[in-house]
């Protein structure tokens, strides 16, 4: 993983520290998972990973405390309320689209929050991605993920699949 980040990005930050992780996981209220820690703490602080690269986890400007909080308060807000607790933005696709780690899921679960074709119903917005950040990491190592912009329209690629339990997660 780390020898894949240095190759490409230029800039990478520098990793978090321990204190910074646990920092973070106080200020969220839950602990991150531990392969998502082990990535801040031993590769680097954001950076790197697929396309518009991992969000930094600390710091200044958007970051996953920052989405993370501004995503709740957001949906709070709304009648129909769409992100749910303990799911972590850790990247910013774009176009108001972000992957997001459940960090209640065993697994660390990967999930697409796609809020564009968003009905009234803010579950139609959330598509499982991976079944585990193992799993999304090893797609973007092999150059396999759905996301890619030279993937052939032919080519057998996992497409994101509506997320089951996003209407009960919210609902909580």
């Amino acid at each position: 993983m780390a020898a894949k980040a240095k190759a490409t990005s230029t800039t990478l930050p520098p990793a978090a520290t321990a204190e910074e992780v646990a920092e973070a996981e106080a200020i969220l209220g839950f602990t991150l998972p531990p392969l998502l820690a082990s990535l801040y703490r031993e590769v680097a602080n954001g950076g790197y990973g697929p396309d518009y690269q991992l969000l930094p986890l600390i710091g200044e400007g958007h970051t996953i405390l920052s989405e993370y909080r501004s995503e709740r308060s957001a949906s709070a807000e709304e009648e129909t309320p769409y992100w749910p607790a303990d799911v972590l933005p850790i990247l910013d696709w774009g176009c108001g689209m972000y992957a997001a780690v459940d960090c209640r899921s065993e697994t660390a679960t990967v999930l697409l929050f796609d809020p564009n074709p968003m009905t009234d119903d803010g579950a139609e917005a959330w598509f499982l991605d991976a079944e585990s950040l193992t799993e999304w990491l090893e797609t973007w190592l092999a150059g396999t993920g759905w996301y890619r912009e030279d993937a052939d329209e032919h080519e057998d690629v996992a497409e994101p699949t509506p997320w089951e339990t996003a209407a009960a997660r919210i609902a909580e």
